[in-house]
C-alpha cells in the first residue's frame, strides 16, 4: 500500500501572502497546481487586526472572527467569488484588503457540494472532499439530544470545529487528540486550556459525528457551520505532544515536510493558539508568529524547524514548548515524507 494518495498537498491546501489595496483585486494562489479554495483563514501581519473565516458554503460575504465569539457579519465587498486558482475581494478594506497592509490568506479546498444523506440533522449546505478528508457543514440546530449529522468523508474526525452563525458562542474545537476531547472543549477565540462541558460533541466515526443541546452546537432553530479535519497519511495530521522547554525542543512526527502548523497547550497552563506557515518563514527557523485568538501583529522568536517528515521545537516558551505541558496541533503538508510511488522528500 502506498505511503500517501496525495503527491502533491498543494492540490488541496496552498498558502498566499498578499498586500491590501482597498480596491478591488484578484488574489492568484502561487503553488505549482491550481487551487479554488472553499475555506479561506485571512490575518493580517503587519497590523493588529482580527483574522477573517471565509467559506464557500456560507458564502464569500459572511464572516466569522477566529478572536472573536462574535455573530456571524455581512460585507458583500469582502470575498466576491472564490475563483479556479485563488479567490476576489471586492472595494472593501474591512481589515482583509486594507491599503498598506500585507496580509496571509491560508487556504482549503473542499468541492462536493451533493450526495449526503441521513443523519438527524441534514446540512442546508455543505462542500467536502472525501481524498483530503475536509468538510464545511452549514446547518439549523433543532435542540436535541444526541444528534447526528453524516459528514461523508469515509474516515473518523480528528479535529472538528463549531461556530454559532446567529450568536455570539465561543467557537468550540473538538480536539481527538487533547486529554479529554468529549467531556471538555478548547475555544479558539482563547487561551484557555481545556475545560468542561456538557451536552456538546458526544462521538465521532467513519460516518458520523454526534453532539447535544448545548447552544454552541445545537440551539432550537439557531444557525452554526462545522468545520471537519481528519487526518490523511502524507497531508494532514492532527496530534498531541508534551513540552520539554528546551530550545532542543520536542520533535513532532507528522509524516510530511510542514506547510502550516498550529498548536495549542492543552492542559497544564494557557496560552494562544500559534500558527507557522512555509512562505512566511520559507527556511528554517519557522518564526513568525501568528495567533489564532488575537488581533495582534505578526512578532518574531524561534519557534520551530518544518523537517522532511514533521517539526522541531527551538523555542521554550509556553505557546508550543513549556515543559510538561501537553499541546495539540494541526498541520498539513508541503510535501508527503515519501510519495505514492516510494520516493523520499527532502528537508528544506
Amino acid at each position: 500500500m502506498a505511503f500517501t494518495t496525495i503527491d502533491n498537498p498543494e492540490l488541496y491546501f496552498q498558502c498566499k501572502l498578499y498586500s491590501g489595496t482597498g480596491s478591488a483585486q484578484s488574489i492568484t494562489l502561487d503553488g505549482s497546481e491550481n487551487l479554488s479554495p472553499n475555506f479561506i483563514w485571512q490575518k493580517s501581519r503587519s497590523h493588529s487586526q482580527d483574522a477573517r473565516i471565509f467559506d464557500s458554503v456560507r458564502g464569500g460575504s459572511k464572516i466569522l472572527y477566529s478572536s472573536l465569539s462574535n455573530a456571524e457579519a455581512t460585507d458583500t465587498q469582502l470575498i466576491t467569488s472564490f475563483d479556479s486558482d485563488g479567490f476576489t475581494m471586492g472595494t472593501s478594506g474591512s481589515n482583509a484588503n486594507d491599503s498598506g497592509t500585507t496580509y496571509v490568506a491560508w487556504n482549503w479546498k473542499a468541492g462536493t457540494t451533493s450526495g449526503l444523506s441521513g443523519g438527524d440533522i441534514t446540512p442546508s449546505a455543505y462542500s467536502i472532499n472525501t481524498t483530503a478528508k475536509f468538510g464545511i457543514y452549514a446547518y439549523t440546530g433543532n435542540g436535541g439530544s444526541s444528534q447526528t449529522i453524516t459528514h461523508g468523508l469515509g474516515a473518523t474526525p480528528t479535529c472538528v470545529i463549531f461556530k454559532e452563525r446567529g450568536g455570539a458562542e465561543q467557537w468550540r474545537v473538538q480536539h481527538m487528540s487533547a486529554p479529554n476531547p468529549f467531556s471538555k472543549m478548547l475555544l479558539l477565540n482563547a487561551s484557555d486550556a481545556e475545560a468542561s462541558q456538557t451536552n456538546g460533541l458526544s462521538a465521532v466515526s467513519s460516518t458520523t459525528i454526534t453532539f447535544g443541546s448545548d447552544g454552541a452546537y445545537n440551539l432550537n432553530n439557531d444557525t452554526y457551520v462545522c468545520y471537519i479535519f481528519c487526518d490523511v497519511a502524507g497531508y494532514a495530521k492532527m496530534g498531541k505532544y508534551i513540552g520539554n522547554g528546551n530550545a532542543d525542543g520536542t520533535f513532532v512526527y507528522t509524516g510530511f515536510r510542514p506547510a502550516w502548523v498550529m498548536c495549542k497547550v492543552a492542559s497544564g497552563t494557557t496560552n494562544d493558539w500559534t500558527i507557522l506557515d512555509n512562505k512566511r518563514d520559507p527556511f528554517n527557523v519557522s518564526n513568525s508568529r501568528l495567533y489564532a485568538n488575537t488581533s495582534g501583529a505578526e512578532s518574531d522568536a524561534d519557534r520551530a524547524d518544518f523537517t522532511a517528515n514533521g517539526f522541531k521545537h527551538r523555542g521554550d516558551g509556553n505557546d508550543m514548548n513549556g515543559s510538561g505541558h501537553t499541546y495539540v496541533y494541526m498541520a498539513f503538508a508541503e510535501s508527503p515524507f515519501v510519495n505514492s510511488k516510494g520516493v523520499p522528500n527532502n528537508a528544506r
